[in-house]
């Protein structure tokens, strides 16, 4: 029998939701690349509940106790002596989440002997050392394309909340204000500008599918050219790098997976190519980013504003730089789980792990390790030397 340790995030403040903002959530079967939704043989929870949580387990706990499996869930992740650091020991199978990632470092996963499969309920397996996953033999497999939507559609209400500059207007509305002038200093119109994706992969093309009718130009750089006939359609400019791409646009958005090429690729001197108030949203990973350049680049103007919801570490510290630095729209790490987006994640863990339990195959999509080597989308998103 497997033991399986679930890492999630906390139940809210308030404690567990016991009703629902909505009766009920769009069915979602494909997705626009075509590939099907995630599809278990069964689920054991409600669509549209809070399932990232702690109480909610990802609707995990009657699947694999009914089959004799031991499910061990937890919100305490870091140090040697929180539960997930005692539970690893002798855990077959670990499920995190990017938004409270469990890192798997190469030290913990030397010391956890009988780890066999490591899932990312979500997308975006950089917490896991892939280098030691392949020397250990422990298969990494995330459910591909579960919240790429979410991310995207997170992407564009950033960007027009860095525009039009909406939240310190909100502000002066909750506050009783009413001095327009204040409300408008910094506010412009998306349209006609130049806006440019570092990464063109499913949540980078959703992104500019979704900002094409505000009359912009798309910019895009990728590691794997786009078809012609896309970017005819969506009239996209490629460019061979980042460094290239972002001394024309207005606002760069960051869709790319974190690994050595990436790692640190916004510093100081990209940022110095950068127009003159230009605008800067990371929903990707936080590394990719130099934190300090970020933020000295906020108050000189450089950048006009920065939003994100990607920190690092996560959660990240109380008195974390990015909470105070001017002209920002940070967000906790929530851009991919919304309650539609657990929906689909929960469903995708359990058909990975129905999947591994019954010694069947992973849908390739799914794969990011495998078989001791980076593996389907793994192979196409990572560089062979990969980080944590």
């Amino acid at each position: 029998m497997a033991k399986v340790l679930c890492v999630l995030y906390d139940d809210p403040t308030d404690g567990y939701p016991t009703a629902c903002a909505r009766d009920d959530l769009p069915r979602i079967d494909s997705y626009p690349d075509g590939q099907s939704a995630p599809t278990p043989r069964g689920t054991d929870f409600t669509p549209g509940h809070l399932l990232g949580s702690v109480s909610g387990e990802l609707g995990l706990r009657a699947f694999l106790e009914s089959r004799g499996h031991t499910l061990v869930v937890t919100s305490d992740k870091d140090g040697a002596d929180s539960v997930f650091g005692r539970e690893l020991a002798d855990a077959d199978v670990v499920v995190s989440q990017p938004f409270w990632p469990a890192y798997l470092t190469a030290e913990r996963l030397a010391a956890a002997k009988n780890l066999k499969l490591a899932v990312t309920a979500g997308i975006g397996s950089d917490h896991v050392d892939l280098d030691a996953a392949i020397a250990h033999g422990v298969t990494v497999a995330e459910v591909t394309y579960c919240n790429s939507i979410s991310v995207a559609e997170h992407v564009v209400m950033m960007t027009l909340s860095l525009v039009r500059d909406y939240l310190p207007a909100h502000r002066v509305a909750r506050e009783g204000g009413w001095h327009i002038a204040d409300c408008v200093a910094r506010s412009y119109d998306l349209e006609g500008m130049h806006v440019g994706t570092v990464a063109a992969g499913r949540i980078g093309i959703a992104v500019l599918r979704r900002l094409a009718p505000f009359d912009v130009t798309l910019h895009y750089t990728d590691r794997h050219r786009l078809p012609a006939a896309l970017e005819e359609e969506l009239g996209l400019v490629f460019h061979e790098s980042a460094a290239d791409m972002v001394p024309h646009c207005d606002v760069v958005t960051v869709n790319a997976p974190l690994h050595p090429e990436t790692e640190h690729l916004f510093d100081a001197d990209l940022l110095a190519t950068m127009k003159r108030g230009a605008y800067l949203i990371n929903t990707a990973r936080a590394r990719i980013v130099d934190q300090d350049a970020v933020r000295h680049a906020l108050e000189s103007g450089r950048l006009a504003g920065y939003a994100g919801d990607v920190w690092y570490p996560q959660p990240a510290p109380p008195d974390h730089p990015w909470r105070t630095m001017p002209h920002h729209g940070m967000t906790p790490h929530i851009s991919g789980s919304s309650l539609s987006a657990q929906a689909r994640y929960a469903a995708g863990t359990r058909e990975i792990l129905e999947c591994w339990l019954d010694g069947t195959p992973i849908r390739d999509a799914y794969l990011i390790v495998s078989g001791g080597a980076l593996a389907g989308t793994g192979a196409h998103s990572y560089a062979v030397q990969t980080r944590s």
